[in-house]
């Protein structure tokens, strides 16, 4: 009978995590873009640790500033030191969930939405947006564009070069998660 309890006992113990899989990663892809008549403007960041709790519909990201790459080292330094101020505000943060069906015993490419918290600046504001998740060789990955306003974040950009930067930013994401 104390082996039953004991054998009951860890299983109700391991269900949540059976009916809950969670992928990661720490390579996920941060981009973001402006184009202007002026000026196009392209950071990447390619050290993304993300995870998606597929059982439960959660997603959620961070990202340190510092690690964006820009194609001009001053439009970098100008980024970290008086946009984003990433000495004092050092990652940005998105944690939601999705809706929609994605099977991971079936191949293929699912849409989705994608629905959270994003927080950025020390500034956190609800977004929403269409997303495709991928079931492919036993991972799963997501990818999502959506606009920002650097406004919106408590970003204000000087009027000097407020021609030189687009009013909303294109903003790309891919994670590429393996099972955890």
């Amino acid at each position: 009978m104390k082996k039953f309890v004991v054998m009951v006992s860890l299983l109700t113990a391991c269900l949540p995590a059976a009916r809950s899989q969670v992928f990661m990663t720490r390579t996920g892809f941060i981009g973001f873009y402006s184009k202007t008549p002026f000026e196009d403007i392209k950071a990447e960041n390619n050290q993304v640790f993300a995870a998606i709790d597929a059982g439960r519909r959660n997603i959620a990201f961070a990202v340190l500033l510092k690690g964006f790459v820009f194609t001009k080292e001053l439009m970098q330094e100008h980024f970290n030191e008086n946009y984003v101020e990433s000495d004092k505000y050092p990652k940005a943060s998105f944690n939601g969930s999705y809706t929609g069906d994605v099977n991971l015993n079936k191949e293929g490419a699912y849409h989705v939405t994608v629905k959270g918290n994003l927080t950025l600046h020390n500034v956190t504001r609800a977004i929403e947006e269409s997303a495709t998740m991928e079931v492919k060789g036993g991972k799963l990955s997501g990818s999502a564009d959506f606009l920002i306003k650097p406004e919106d974040f408590g970003i204000s950009i000087p009027s000097i070069v407020r021609d030189k930067i687009a009013r909303e930013m294109t903003i790309h994401v891919r994670i590429d998660c393996t099972p955890k």
